[in-house]
């Protein structure tokens, strides 16, 4: 039986299903083959009646977010393309609540030290993986809730930070998860606390596709608006000048070396501005590879090749990928 008459029969939402779908659509680097059939999930339910459909019928099954990180072949995908928008975000207000009114019973000098205490408690937020970290940065600030303002920029969402264990400016994802709430390939439901989901630089235990991640508890703490709008708009100023933003891309292509910056030693092959089809390093950021509007998977592929060459050449180094790479 094709996927289409077993997607057909599943009572999934057929506003989320779409057959044949160019993968352009769904990455960030905006090139990529088709999906032979993709499908948004937008529940724990649906998630796993994709997995049972997958499971039972053999078909091959790749997970996905934004794709922000993610590299799609020329050739497309076969099987499912699962995109997780699973959305929420559920702050404790009844704790903010409770310190209010406490706050409210006390004398001026009290007042004052509750203030400061307060700035200093934990505020636990729940949040979706498919929620978009702009989206969650924004809700968190209108909030007045402190501690996301350098991830705030990262591109994706919640669910694929977590996995790869994203960060910027000094600060990564392990430092505020608290949960995270995932499923397994039989549609088990399982709970991590940080020290469980083995957070590494650029890597975790969901990285080895074993678990779906649908929710996660951040552990934030309370904060003025103000303050936080304006850390905000300094990291968003700084990768304005930093990151060459006006192009599609999937971020920073490689990772760091144990004891190198990558993009430096990129830098120092003189491979900025290096291009192979539509596809160039970055004349802004070397650890930048940039669609300059015609790019095809390929040639990204070949410019991939060719970085690491010229880097060992030169460096006797290994370089390894930041991004994921899929498809035929």
């Amino acid at each position: 039986m094709k996927i289409e008459e077993l997607i057909q029969n599943s009572g999934l939402n057929s506003k989320n299903i779409l057959y044949n779908e160019p993968m352009s659509k769904h990455t960030s680097f905006k090139v990529g083959g088709p999906a032979e059939c993709y499908i948004k999930a937008e529940s724990e339910e649906e998630v796993k009646k994709v997995l049972e459909i997958s499971s039972l019928n053999n078909i091959p099954l790749v997970v996905t977010g934004r794709g922000t990180n993610l590299l799609v072949k020329d050739n497309g995908v076969s099987g499912i393309v699962l995109n997780i928008e699973i959305k929420k975000i559920k702050v404790d207000e009844d704790e903010i609540s409770m310190k209010r009114e406490f706050r409210d019973i006390k004398t001026e000098i009290r007042n004052i030290k509750e203030d400061l205490k307060e700035h200093q408690e934990n505020i636990n937020i729940k949040v979706g993986a498919g929620n978009t970290i702009f989206e969650t940065a924004q809700e968190l600030m209108n909030k007045e809730i402190s501690g996301f303002e350098e991830l705030a920029g990262i591109p994706g969402t919640i669910g694929g930070a977590i996995r790869m264990n994203a960060g910027a400016h000094g600060k990564e994802f392990k430092d505020i998860v608290n949960k995270i709430t995932a499923v397994d390939y039989n549609g088990n439901i399982c709970e991590f606390t940080n020290q469980e989901a083995h957070f590494e630089y650029r890597n975790s235990i969901f990285s080895k596709g074993k678990y779906i991640i649908l929710e996660a508890e951040l552990e934030l703490k309370k904060g003025k608006k103000e303050e936080i709008q304006k850390k905000m708009l300094e990291y968003t100023i700084w990768r304005k000048e930093h990151q060459p933003l006006e192009y599609p891309s999937a971020g920073s292509t490689f990772k760091r070396g144990v004891d190198f910056i990558t993009a430096k030693l990129i830098d120092e092959c003189g491979l900025k501005g290096y291009k192979i089809g539509g596809a160039q390093i970055s004349t802004k950021h070397a650890g930048f590879i940039i669609n300059t509007g015609n790019a095809t998977a390929n040639d990204i592929l070949e410019l991939i090749k060719y970085i690491e060459k010229k880097v060992y050449e030169k460096f006797n180094k290994k370089i390894e990928l930041e991004v994921e790479i899929i498809g035929e």
